[in-house]
């Protein structure tokens, strides 16, 4: 099993909640391990700048292997865990019928 299939592997054991406040938490740096991560806490209170909003967007699409659509790249779905969180379940559920 190489890097890829292991990352992969330990992702798919989580729930969706999880793989996504783990790639916050990434995203935010060191400091963010220890941190609280309320799920309906702003990103920009969090400290994910600009930046770091296009890195999350990239790594959402790369972890849940989904493009996020032009029309759902808004401030609304990207406000918080919970939003995107939103945004990801009707992402796949559209992809799905």
């Amino acid at each position: 099993m190489n890097s890829i299939d292991i990352r992969t592997a330990a992702s798919a054991a989580l729930t969706p909640r999880e793989r996504l406040i783990a790639i916050v938490r990434q995203i935010l740096g060191p400091g963010a391990a220890s941190s609280p991560m309320p799920i309906d806490a702003r990103f920009s209170e969090l400290g994910l700048n600009s930046i770091k909003m296009v890195s999350l967007m990239l790594a959402i699409e790369t972890e849940f292997e989904l493009a996020i659509p032009q029309d759902d790249i808004t401030p609304e779905n990207f406000t918080s865990i919970a939003t995107v969180e939103s945004m990801i379940d009707r992402i796949l559920g559209d992809s799905g019928s």
